[in-house]
């Protein structure tokens, strides 16, 4: 699956659009990591347990919207953009989304 934050394909033809396609995920903080992150919060410093665990958020979303654009018979998805937000009290969505498309 070829996939851009741009809106074509360098080099390729876009010869059929199939739509937007997402793909979501929630995750809440695990107590461990929340231990830690709040003393490193007091020595400051990169959070490490959540950069992981964002990154796993993101790609599971990323996963998510590939798979419906494959369903759909794309081979290339553009326009991606990814979105954040708090749903409840220490959980998170991160939310993917573009445009599928098929390109020669």
């Amino acid at each position: 699956m070829i996939m851009t934050t741009v809106e074509a394909v360098p080099d390729k033809k876009i010869v059929a659009h199939f739509g937007i396609v997402t793909g979501s995920t929630v995750r809440s903080k695990h107590f461990g990591r929340d231990l830690f992150a709040g003393l490193k919060n007091i020595i400051g410093g990169e959070l490490k347990g959540y950069t992981e665990l964002m990154e796993e958020t993101r790609d599971e979303a990323t996963e998510r919207m590939v798979a419906q654009a494959t369903k759909l018979g794309a081979n290339a998805i553009i326009g991606i953009r990814y979105a954040t937000s708090d749903v409840a009290p220490g959980a998170a969505e991160v939310f993917a989304y573009g445009t599928a498309v098929k390109v020669e």
